[in-house]
């Protein structure tokens, strides 16, 4: 099945041992020999999101075995439980789950335990967490996180602003942008705007271009957080050349992918965002998750200093 990457993230420790029982043979612990791939089977009664994000957490872990990843959403019944086997019976491997139905989720484990594989329910131990903080048993709500309230409507909101907003397009409304994200090209703007937008954050982006003046609405700005992106020559280039990659060679291709060119760009960037007093933030060695946690903490900070201004 095909798999995307989402942004919930859930506490390492909670995922990890079921991995670790990958390299260990379980009641001995004993090391194995070691695997260059496993098969991750990920059982949700929902979308599967925060179990994918679970799984790829704690599989990166493990750098010289590769997870292959089998995704099963929306099982909610005993039949479709069934197939689900069929499949994890061909290719075995590791299984974490997300079921609330606590009679499947039974079955699941008992399945497993038969077969001898590894399993992991992987909100239980959270849901455990919670309950005995707050003295109260989980409502076992299928999907209850995927609801059409005013969260889900906000960020609909966001994707459709900053899909408008992309590469400079209609500047002059910047001011109602949360997010303005400014940088030469390839310094991952768009990818890094959407991310945030399916956070709820309305975001803009903006191409900086050589002694090219950034547009006046940007400079008037007060209401968006305006963070400039950079990095380093050498990863531009790469990424440039990459994305020009077959296409007819010229002369604007050499100066588009040339490391001094892209050196002066980036002097130049650097200049607007010390004269105009934005963050700036070097995205050479960070995903692009890392990239958007790093606005988002400075958008709080942000947000922060000026309640405590009286704004």
């Amino acid at each position: 099945m095909k798999c995307y990457l989402f942004p919930h993230r859930l506490p390492r420790q909670f995922v990890l041992p079921a991995l670790s029982t990958v390299l260990h043979n379980q009641g001995t612990g004993r090391v194995q020999k070691p695997q260059s791939f496993f098969h991750l089977h990920l059982i949700s009664d929902a979308t599967g999101e925060t179990l994918l994000a679970a799984g790829r957490a704690a599989a990166a872990q493990y750098k010289n075995a590769r997870a292959i990843e089998h995704i099963y959403p929306l099982i909610r019944t005993e039949k479709q439980l069934a197939r689900v086997f069929e499949e994890i019976d061909r290719q075995p491997g590791i299984v974490l789950y997300t079921i609330v139905d606590q009679a499947l989720a039974r079955q699941i484990d008992e399945r497993c335990q038969t077969m001898g594989l590894p399993v992991v329910s992987v909100l239980e131990p959270v849901l455990g967490v919670f309950q005995s903080y707050l003295g109260t048993p989980a409502g076992r709500r299928v999907g209850a996180q995927h609801v059409l309230d005013a969260g889900y409507f906000q960020r609909i909101d966001a994707l459709n602003f900053t899909m408008e907003h992309d590469d400079g397009q209609l500047p002059h409304d910047v001011e109602e942008a949360d997010v303005v994200l400014v940088g030469v090209s390839r310094t991952s703007k768009t990818p890094t705007s959407i991310y945030l937008a399916n956070r709820g954050v309305k975001t803009a982006n903006v191409p900086i271009v050589l002694d090219v003046p950034p547009p006046p609405a940007l400079l008037t700005a007060r209401h968006p957080l305006i963070v400039c992106l950079v990095a380093s020559a050498e990863r531009i280039s790469l990424v440039r050349q990459n994305r020009v990659l077959g296409t007819h060679a010229d002369d604007s291709f050499d100066i588009y992918t040339d490391r001094a060119t892209i050196g002066r760009e980036l002097s130049y960037a650097r200049q607007l965002s010390t004269r105009h007093g934005w963050p700036l933030i070097d995205v050479t060695r960070r995903s692009i998750e890392e990239t958007a946690a790093a606005i988002m903490a400075l958008r709080a900070e942000t947000r922060s200093s000026g309640e405590e201004d009286g704004f």
